[in-house]
């Protein structure tokens, strides 16, 4: 393994030549039992290659407690992960944790391993993983740390996890569209890398799919209010009666565009968001839209961590359902209404 010149070497990078985890490397400085003979040979071998030297600090990984927290998030203002890492932080501080962050722009393993890696040095005790876009999770779960990873993943592929669950989210949105004689119901979806984008589509397809009704291709945006009023420019002349829109903010720039040209909501086209944000009952009309309870996931998150560093399994928690609230954005298709 080649070093950069005159950078000199860490634990991490002896960790990643002999394949073990950085805790594993500091047991061997320490002198610890529990390393297999093998493991420990590959490991000196590593540090005799590298040159390394190890510090006083490396030396305390395992040894010392912190009572801090590292949590990997992936930036942005997104309303979701923004939400869920405030009411993470404050289920922290009610336990006496600090927590510090970091967060990740790009989603190579090399980003997100630099990402880990800052906050291993600052010997954060567990870390949390707070993001949607699949690279970041996928990067995360690869990646051997030697402390315990609590991620909230509503597909389950982190080994302990919390979550929301979205793909019920979508059902209950779709079937409330569904219940009032909705039939043909468009999706505007958010990122393609978004995990929660895509347990979100699953559920729109699947309740079309159950109930008999063609699901077309959906749009996709970004999250932000102009990739929604985009799609409404798209969908302008669309042969459609509603549309379950992936957030709320979305929801909003879409709203705006079907004004502009002409098409009203609920009258003629229904819109169910997602989140609730809390400019969402002051929209014209007030946005119909799912309700996410951070402040219970963030709290989840910390509970989670405190089992698994407390030396329990930690008990499996069922994902969170959002809550439909319903406002004047949906209504009876036109097509339906009775004439008075």
């Amino acid at each position: 393994m080649a070093e950069k010149p005159g950078r000199p070497a860490t634990i991490f990078d002896v960790a990643r030549l002999a394949g073990v985890s950085h805790q594993t490397v500091s047991r061997v400085l320490n002198d610890l039992p529990n390393v297999r003979a093998s493991t420990k040979q590959r490991v000196e071998l590593a540090i005799k290659q590298l040159r390394y030297v190890p510090s006083p600090a490396a030396r305390a990984l395992v040894t010392r407690r912190t009572r801090t927290i590292g949590a990997i998030a992936t930036g942005g203002p997104d309303y979701g992960p923004s939400s869920t890492m405030l009411g993470f932080n404050e289920a922290a501080r009610a336990q006496r944790y600090a927590v510090s962050m970091a967060n990740v722009v790009e989603s190579d393993l090399a980003s997100v391993r630099e990402a880990v890696e800052l906050l291993l040095r600052q010997n954060v005790e567990a870390l949390v993983l707070i993001t949607e876009r699949v690279g970041v999770l996928d990067a995360v779960l690869r990646i051997e740390t030697g402390i315990p990873l609590v991620a909230v993943d509503p597909t389950g592929r982190a080994e302990h996890a919390v979550a929301i669950d979205q793909y019920q989210g979508a059902r209950i949105a779709v079937e409330h569209l569904l219940s009032l004689g909705h039939r043909k119901i468009l999706h505007l979806a958010g990122p393609l890398d978004s995990v929660d984008a895509g347990e979100r589509a699953r559920g729109w397809r699947d309740v079309m799919a159950a109930s008999g009704l063609a699901a077309v291709e959906p749009l996709v945006g970004d999250w932000s209010p102009d990739s929604g009023f985009r799609a409404g420019e798209t969908l302008s002349a669309a042969d459609f009666s509603a549309v379950f829109v992936a957030n709320d903010q979305m929801a909003l720039g879409l709203m705006h565009s079907l004004r502009a040209h002409g098409r009203r909501v609920p009258d003629e086209v229904s819109l169910v968001g997602f989140d609730d944000i809390p400019e969402a009952a002051h929209l014209a009309p007030p946005l119909t839209t799912l309700r996410q309870d951070f402040a219970t996931l963030g709290r989840q998150i910390m509970d989670s961590l405190a089992e698994l560093l407390s030396g329990e399994a930690g008990d499996e928690r069922a994902p969170i359902i959002p809550q439909l609230v319903v406002r004047a954005s949906t209504g009876v298709p036109t097509v339906n209404r009775v004439s008075v």
